[in-house]
């Protein structure tokens, strides 16, 4: 099973104790999944995730002992009395002529709490939601039919410090997060904790490869240019001892060239130990630039 899938099951199994949070996870069910057939008359179920019927199911069950459900394109609710009491409780309206009106937009009401905020969040991801696998990257969507959904679902999200974004993909809308951090927060807000905690093992495992692979990288830089410099050095001083002599030179200078041509491959550090008396770092940079610009000036 995906990640994703697991994150369903997990929030599937996840009922609210609280009746108004119950109510607002199945408002984000039929908001998502919810249709009218008989003219638009009852409420019925469209979809063939059986995640989503099994808990729309258990849902009205608990708020409304229903105990019969029918899936697919057929009435949700076979007793008319119950059916007004879902919709009235879901604050679904009603026309003159008796059709209910499905809206993309859940009622206010329903997520005025931070505590059934979360459930419709719950909802609204089993239904329009996935992520893709975080060890290979970070990316969490909630697909929505109307520009107006995905706007609500954003401002919901956002009363949780979560930063989303709206982007247009085909005749969709598509809400996003595409950073870790956010992502974590968001299963934190819809309950499903132990995802969460594998989530952060995953990104645990993974800063640590990406801080391994960079100090590798810096390494690797590093002695590359050392490597180079050394290089450059070393032709220098060669050009010098051919073209003006050793002897030519100060003190200071001739013993640094012939403590370079003995450690070609020793770092700046190193070097000024084998000097005497020891120079520092930037003392042996300092006469190694000295002696670059001699044999700069016998190239000319």
């Amino acid at each position: 099973m995906s990640f994703s899938g697991t994150v369903k099951e997990e929030l599937a199994a996840h009922v609210s104790s609280a009746r108004h949070c119950q109510l607002a996870e199945l408002a984000a069910l039929l908001l998502y999944n919810g249709g009218v057939c008989d003219g638009g008359r009852h409420l019925c179920l469209d979809t063939e995730n059986e995640t989503v019927a099994r808990k729309c199911f258990t849902l009205l069950k608990k708020t409304f002992n229903i105990e019969t459900v029918m899936r697919g394109r057929q009435r949700l609710i076979a007793d008319d009395e119950t059916e007004r009491r879902v919709t009235e409780a879901l604050c679904l309206a009603r026309k003159e002529d008796g059709r209910i009106v499905l809206t993309k937009t859940v009622n206010a009401l329903l997520i005025r709490h931070s505590c059934c905020a979360r459930a419709w969040l719950r909802g609204a991801f089993l239904s329009a939601g996935s992520m893709s696998d975080p060890r290979k990257s970070y990316h969490l969507e909630y697909v929505c039919d109307e520009k107006a959904q995905a706007v609500q679902l954003r401002e919901v999200l956002s009363e949780f410090q979560i930063e989303a974004r709206i982007i247009g993909r085909k005749k969709y809308q598509v809400v996003y997060l595409k950073e870790g951090e956010g992502i974590v927060e968001l299963l934190n807000v819809m309950g499903a904790h132990v995802s969460l905690m594998e989530l952060e093992n995953m990104r645990i495992l993974k800063e640590m490869r990406n801080s391994i692979n960079r100090r590798v990288n810096c390494e690797t830089a590093n002695i590359s240019k050392t490597v180079t410099a050394a290089g450059r050095q070393i032709e220098d001083i060669l050009l010098i001892r051919e073209r003006y002599g050793f002897e030519n030179l100060p003190d200071n200078l001739r013993q640094m060239a012939e403590v370079r041509l003995e450690y070609p491959d020793a770092a700046l550090k190193e070097l000024g130990g084998y000097l005497e008396p020891v120079v520092g770092k930037s003392g042996v940079n300092h006469r190694l630039r000295r002696l670059s610009e001699i044999a700069d000036k016998i190239r000319s």
